[in-house]
Parts: C-alpha cells; sequence; structure tokens
C-alpha cells in the first residue's frame, strides 16, 4: 500500500459521494492563498462530518480549532434547521480568513468565529450558559487534547456525539517513548476517551490524501 495509491481511491470516493462544489474550492483557493497549512479535513472526511451532524440531528455545535473554516462549513452544513454553530481558533489571522470562506458559504449568520486560546474561550461559553452543544469537534492542537475533551464532556449533554481528529499520526501513537509532544497529547488523550465511563467510544484509523490517520467518536451516555 502506498499514497499515491491512498490518495488515487480517495479521489474515486470523491468524484463518486462529493461532486464538484465550487463554493468549497473557491475556500481551498482561499486558503491555499493565505498560506494556510494544507491541514483541513478531505472532502470526503468533511462530507462524513456533516451526515453525522444530520444522524443526531445537531442543533447547536462547537468546533474546537477552525483554520480556515473548511470542517465548520461542512459542520454547519449538517446542522437541523435554526441550527449555530461556535468555532474556536486561536489565530486572529486564520480566524479571518475562516470568517471570509464561512460568509462565501453563505453561513455568516449561523456560524460564530470565536478568536482566542481555546482552554480561555471555553470557559467563556460555559459561563454564558451556551451548551449543552449536540457535536463537539476537536482538531486543534494535539498537546491540548486531553483538556479539550475534558471541556467537551462539561459542554456536552447524554446523546451528544464527541469527534476527535487525527488520533493515529501515521502510527506514532504506538510509541509511549515518542518525544513528539502532539503525539504524547493524543496518547493522553486516547487513553483518557477509553476509560471514561460517561462515554462510549472507539477510534477508527483511515488512509487516504492525508496519509494515515483517524478519527476517535464518542457519545455522551451520563454527565
Amino acid at each position: 500500500m502506498t499514497q499515491q495509491l491512498w490518495t488515487s481511491v480517495d479521489d474515486y470516493i470523491t468524484d463518486l459521494f462529493v461532486p464538484f462544489d465550487p463554493v468549497m474550492q473557491e475556500v481551498s483557493e482561499a486558503s491555499e492563498a493565505a498560506g494556510l497549512p494544507s491541514i483541513s479535513v478531505a472532502p470526503n472526511e468533511g462530507k462524513l462530518l456533516m451526515l453525522l451532524a444530520q444522524i443526531c440531528g445537531a442543533r447547536n455545535i462547537l468546533e474546537v480549532g477552525t483554520l480556515g473554516g473548511f470542517s465548520t462549513i461542512w459542520l454547519a452544513r449538517g446542522m437541523a434547521s435554526a441550527g449555530s454553530l461556535i468555532t474556536l481558533e486561536a489565530s486572529a489571522k486564520h480566524a479571518e480568513i475562516a470568517r471570509a470562506n464561512i460568509a462565501r458559504a453563505g453561513l455568516a449568520a449561523v456560524v460564530e468565529v470565536r478568536v482566542g486560546p481555546a482552554l480561555e474561550t471555553l470557559p467563556q461559553l460555559a459561563a454564558e450558559g451556551r451548551s449543552p452543544f449536540d457535536l463537539i469537534f476537536i482538531d486543534a492542537d494535539k498537546e491540548n487534547y486531553a483538556d479539550y475533551f475534558a471541556w467537551a464532556l462539561k459542554l456536552a449533554r447524554p446523546g451528544s456525539l464527541i469527534i476527535a481528529d487525527n488520533v493515529i499520526r501515521d502510527g506514532e501513537i504506538l510509541d509511549p517513548a515518542s518525544n513528539d509532544s502532539r503525539v504524547q497529547g493524543i496518547r493522553r488523550f486516547n487513553q483518557l476517551l477509553a476509560n471514561e465511563p460517561r462515554v462510549k467510544a472507539t477510534a477508527i484509523q483511515t488512509v487516504g490524501r492525508k496519509g494515515h490517520d483517524g478519527m476517535a467518536i464518542a457519545v455522551v451516555i451520563s454527565q
């Protein structure tokens, strides 16, 4: 199995299930022109997020990690009518680009981009009484995933869906002695998720255009 084959299969899946979308093409081009790193979810993964939002009937969505707004748009497209989405972004530059992209998608009225470190903005959401969220997507700095998950539990309800991206990291999570802080952050998160009695969870590994990685998916069963 090679990266070329994984990418070709992703292209095949995308051609079948994710028809050409001029808005998302513009979003991708704008993000690239602005110099954002190419780390957004792949189109087929974005559609998966949309479907998961639809399946759980999400009206109130929280995203930790916005970047250029690619996954934000997919999630918002899956929201139930009259829904709202809050996305947290540490970088003011990234937030500005994301707001423009979200406006391109016609979603500015239902998406709020908040700027600042998530470990500062998450407590603000709790203080404002903005929870519970029906779906929470974590895709930010890996070192703080365990803390983001702890906040996700506080901001969720029984039945809420919590999704975390990039939990395999090319298989590097198998190395307990890794000196990569991102790997160690994901290892802490995976262990915490596995041991948490308030959720039912699993993780799946994926291969594709983005390489070898995976997602964790949890349903909150109690608080």
